[in-house]
């Protein structure tokens, strides 16, 4: 596909994933079964043009740090407006649970780009990277469609009793901060 698309600008393809993105976080705030169908079509077209516009600009000779640049920044805010627009709905999520999830996904890109900042090198390794958080974010949000798209169904008993996709986010929550802290680490014996 990439191939095909080598006449493309790839920060266009950039832009298109992100508002795919977008779209998905706006379809899972709010919620319900055809919305939640939306945002699960919008995350596949996300995690395909994420895959697509790097690859394009390496066979097109465009790749760029500005395009790098272009695509971290607008990952980053894909990450917000999809998970986000999970914790926001209330159906799916309890804020509490979604505002640890947003930190354990911002941190651990932060740790990564901190690495390169400090002279080490962009940083990825650890539990839980973007390709990883896309493909379990579909993974829940297919889960949470086929139980419950209208929530109201949890599974688990007393504090440990969310609806599906939040269970989701409870391992974004807590294997997204493992990660930063994986590569806080990782950063921290570089300087030894």
């Amino acid at each position: 596909m990439a191939a095909r698309l080598i006449h493309v600008n790839p920060n266009a393809v950039s832009w298109a994933g992100f508002f795919a993105a977008v779209g998905a976080g706006f379809a899972f705030y709010l919620g319900g079964g055809e919305f939640l169908g939306i945002a699960l079509v919008l995350i596949l077209v996300n995690s395909y043009l994420d895959a697509l516009d790097g690859k394009i600009a390496k066979m097109a000779g465009k790749a760029s740090a500005r395009g790098d640049f272009l695509d971290h920044v607008l990952d980053r805010y894909a990450d917000v407006f999809m998970l986000g627009g999970v914790a926001f709905n209330a159906m799916y999520c309890r804020l509490s649970i979604g505002t640890l999830a947003l930190l354990g996904v911002l941190l651990t890109s932060y740790m990564g780009t901190q690495a390169q900042a400090v002279g080490q090198g962009r940083a990825y390794g650890g539990i839980l990277g973007r390709a990883d958080r896309l493909v379990l974010l579909f993974l829940g949000g297919l889960i949470q469609w086929f139980v419950a798209p209208s929530g109201g169904v949890t599974l688990g008993a007393g504090l440990f009793a969310f609806s599906p996709l939040e269970w989701f986010m409870v391992l974004f929550a807590v294997l997204g901060n493992l990660t930063a802290v994986q590569r806080a680490g990782k950063i921290w014996r570089g300087f030894l």
